[in-house]
């Protein structure tokens, strides 16, 4: 399912969810990941849910099943590639940031703004505020940037 390099990349980042060193990923690993991320006030109910969606215990078997289980629905690149081709005619392999933002915010599956913002920190505008998304795409369907290859 998954290649050599990818399967490392997996193992690399179970070792860091699992903060006790125990093989399983719990609830009070997933708590101290997030706590390491800096984000403190995540709720039980928050993190039973995640917990919940793993079959069983997760070790690294299952942890690389559900990532499987997530990836499998992603679109290949070239179909999200030519949706945003919609919105450039032109081919450049950019939009500006405030176009891409006023569709997501009015189109179909409205996004809110916070989600907007959201992508844009998970992925920045260039300095000319505009969104790379040959390389969204790419990170998308890859799960890394392109240009840190």
């Amino acid at each position: 399912m998954f290649e050599q390099a990818q399967i490392q990349e997996f193992k690399e980042a179970f070792t860091i969810m699992d903060q006790n060193r125990d093989g399983v990923i719990d609830k009070n690993d997933l708590r101290d990941t997030y706590a390491a991320l800096g984000r403190v006030n995540v709720g039980n109910d928050e993190l039973d849910e995640m917990v919940k969606e793993a079959p069983g215990p997760i070790n690294f078997t299952i942890f690389l099943t559900m990532f499987g289980e997530k990836l499998k629905g992603t679109d290949p690149e070239e179909t999200i590639l030519n949706a945003f081709k919609i919105f450039d005619p032109e081919g450049t392999g950019i939009l500006k940031g405030d176009e891409i933002k006023l569709h997501l915010m009015s189109q179909a599956d409205k996004f809110t703004e916070d989600e907007v913002n959201q992508m844009f920190q998970n992925f920045p505008l260039d300095v000319a505020g505009n969104l790379d998304y040959k390389n969204l795409c790419y990170v998308i369907t890859h799960g890394e940037d392109k240009e840190q290859e």
